[in-house]
């Protein structure tokens, strides 16, 4: 005989779900939640014994969350959201700093809001440092002050990031080194950090245990090396024929410059760098720029506390959830 359903919270505060760029992640949640959701919403209600009455996708893609950018970013299509709801998507233009800050406050907020309703909330993305400080918590460092913000912004604007990226090796050379090239507000406020504590930055390193009273699924999708730089080759061809180039070209219309924060993603920064190549040039920018970025965050979620590694099967999904129970 089938238990009857608790109406109580959930077994969990979020499930989160990593896994690099074109590993499958949005499929998998379509095929349990959205086109599958007749399935699978019954099993896992049963397997919890609970009143579970929807899921919804919190976006932890920091670019997803900028308007204009759809093709570019892979974001879900309009089918794709009448089937699942998603948060933290279209959220703020692409000259609009979004930070880790803001999205675990969001997150948080989400996560509260939803289990009062009894929906559960499945945290996906490929933005690592997002979900490492969702899940273990802010690292301390403190605010810089407003005339230090406006001097790094003067210095910025009038040398470049070169002497901001000296002046940061020299203090932290750890640091500086993780920074990418093009992550300007990574850059600008590792450098506010220096100035306003006199301290490295990596003295403030973020959390490596999960929040105190929070209890998370954590969960890595992972394929196989060669399925997912074919993956990531195909994603790249059909951005370029979903006309990636003319998305750029009416960001660009818009007034928008490879300085703004959104202009600094993978698909939208090698038309600024590549300006006036061929498409085929940026299109094979663009797939070994995604290539290396999906090996390094396999690096950072393999330090993802607690994270378990499936394949992006619904079965398996499944199996983890109605785990998380016991």
């Amino acid at each position: 005989m089938t238990k009857p359903l608790a109406t109580n919270c959930l077994p969990v505060d979020a499930v989160i779900l990593a896994g690099p760029t074109a590993s499958g992640k949005t499929d998998l949640l379509d095929s349990m939640f959205g086109a599958g959701v007749a399935e699978w919403l019954p099993r896992l209600r049963d397997a919890w014994s609970i009143d579970l009455q929807s899921v919804h996708v919190l976006s932890a893609d920091s670019m997803q969350a900028y308007r204009f950018m759809d093709i570019g970013t892979a974001k879900p299509d309009s089918g794709l959201k009448k089937r699942l709801v998603h948060h933290l998507i279209d959220m703020k233009n692409p000259d609009e700093q979004y930070t880790a800050g803001e999205f675990v406050a969001r997150v948080d907020a989400l996560c509260t809001e939803l289990a009062e309703q009894h929906i559960l909330p499945v945290v996906s993305g490929g933005t690592g440092f997002y979900l490492m400080n969702f899940i273990c918590g802010l690292p301390s460092a403190p605010p810089s002050s407003p005339e230090i913000r406006a001097q790094v912004a003067q210095e910025l604007e009038h040398a470049g990031t070169a002497a901001l990226r000296a002046e940061l090796a020299r203090a932290d050379p750890e640091i500086a080194a993780k920074i990418h090239e093009h992550d300007v507000y990574r850059l600008t406020r590792a450098v506010e950090i220096l100035r306003s504590s006199g301290k490295p930055p990596s003295f403030f390193a973020p959390q490596k245990v999960p929040r105190q009273g929070k209890r998370f699924v954590v969960l890595g999708v992972t394929r196989p090396r060669d399925e997912l730089l074919l993956r990531i080759h195909a994603r790249v061809e059909a951005m370029m024929k979903a006309g990636l180039a003319e998305e750029v070209a009416q960001l660009m219309a818009r007034g928008y410059s490879r300085e703004d924060p959104g202009m600094q993603a993978i698909g939208y920064r090698e038309f600024f760098e590549l300006s006036g190549r061929p498409l085929e040039t940026i299109s094979e920018a663009i797939e070994l720029h995604t290539r290396q970025y999906a090996k390094r965050q396999m690096t950072f979620f393999r330090a993802l506390p607690g994270i378990q590694w499936i394949a992006p099967e619904p079965e398996q999904l499944f199996r983890a959830l109605a785990e998380a129970a016991n």
